[in-house]
């Protein structure tokens, strides 16, 4: 099999270069590890509600994202925060009206951020998507790449003029080998980028009426008890059901040995927290992103604390002159690790093709 441009990476960024290159009429294939599109962005239905799993927000000044959202005309909303805060204490101390709204202000989409990657998937050649092909090998020791995929054991050659990964760095440096092999200071640093939010579990609980907007309450609360140490309300823009989520607080590998504890514990907390009404969720969904090996790798289970400062190191991006491009979010400059950073690497592994566009040179 052979193509110009090999994306390998379904997520957003994978998907917003596809878009690209397809308006361009220029030549790719794009190939994604698991069963499904769209990485880190997971919306899945429940009672008939729209809910995020992965993602769920994006903020002003962000346009890239914006302008997804109005090209596919996809409405815009803003989070959910009117009313009183909730508190929890290290005791269990609950007290309202104490904190802020973290994320007041940011934008939420109608059908969750899924839309947009149905969207931008609906809008390419079905026969240029291939799922379920796990990237194993690059051979850049020629003018061309030659990459191996894997699909349940079975091997299968891909040629191309260039790859781009639009994969997480550690992803990458844990599970593909290249001939040449990289340097050791390439693959330090790939190693050494943390996979935004790959560390992290969110539980969703889903309710026929918003139970706690009733009492008066946004539905943000920080918690210093658990086992979610910060809840945010994650209903859909208009109607039910309805849902508050958090993320999770224990650690990676105690939620795989406790997870039922840990799920009743979460009922427990958000009945003390917000009310008696909430005791029995019509849902209960726990959406673990550390268990998931085409995302976190072992290092991400311990998840990052603050922001880390992204972009692509010199050293890795000096591989393009060997066909090698680098677009996942952590690779952006400016918006790394958000949504709108997945489209700024997209643009730019766009620009850096088009540079080397034989029907523009």
């Amino acid at each position: 099999m052979q193509t110009d441009v090999l994306i390998v990476g379904g997520g957003l960024s994978g998907l917003a270069l596809a878009d690209h290159l397809a308006r361009q009429g220029r030549d790719f294939l794009l190939v994604e590890a698991q069963d499904r599109l769209g990485g880190r962005i997971l919306t899945q239905e429940f009672s008939g509600g729209a809910f995020d799993l992965g993602p769920a927000w994006f903020w002003p000044g962000q346009p890239r994202m914006a302008a997804l959202a109005e090209r596919f005309q996809i409405p815009v909303f803003g989070q959910f925060s009117t009313g009183d805060l909730v508190y929890q204490e290290q005791n269990g101390t609950v007290q309202r009206g104490r904190g802020y709204a973290s994320m007041e202000g940011s934008y939420r989409l109608a059908g969750g951020i899924g839309s947009v990657v149905h969207a931008l998937a609906k809008g390419l050649d079905p026969v240029k998507i291939m799922t379920n092909k796990r990237l194993t090998s690059i051979d850049h020791s020629a003018d061309n790449i030659t990459a191996q995929v894997d699909q349940n054991g079975t091997a299968q050659i891909i040629k191309a003029n260039w790859i781009v990964m639009a994969m997480p760095p550690r992803v990458i440096a844990d599970t593909v080998s290249f001939e040449p092999a990289l340097d050791a200071g390439q693959m330090q640093a790939l190693q050494d980028t943390p996979t935004w939010m790959a560390g992290q579990a969110k539980i969703i609980a889903v309710y026929d009426q918003p139970h706690w907007r009733h009492a008066g309450l946004s539905g943000d609360a920080m918690s210093h008890q658990g086992p979610m140490v910060e809840i945010h309300d994650a209903s859909p823009r208009q109607g039910g059901p309805y849902a508050l989520f958090g993320f999770v607080g224990v650690p990676a590998d105690a939620r795989a040995q406790h997870k039922d504890e840990m799920m009743r514990l979460a009922v427990t907390q958000l009945t003390t927290m917000f009310g008696p009404e909430m005791a029995n969720p019509m849902h209960l969904v726990l959406q673990d992103w550390a268990t998931i090996p085409h995302i976190a790798r072992p290092q991400d289970r311990q998840p990052v604390r603050s922001h880390p400062r992204y972009g692509l190191p010199s050293n890795l991006r000096a591989l393009s002159a060997r066909g090698m491009i680098f677009a996942s979010t952590e690779t952006a400059p400016e918006f790394g690790g958000f949504l709108e950073g997945a489209l700024e690497a997209a643009e730019h592994a766009a620009s850096t093709l088009a540079l080397h566009d034989p029907m523009q040179t």
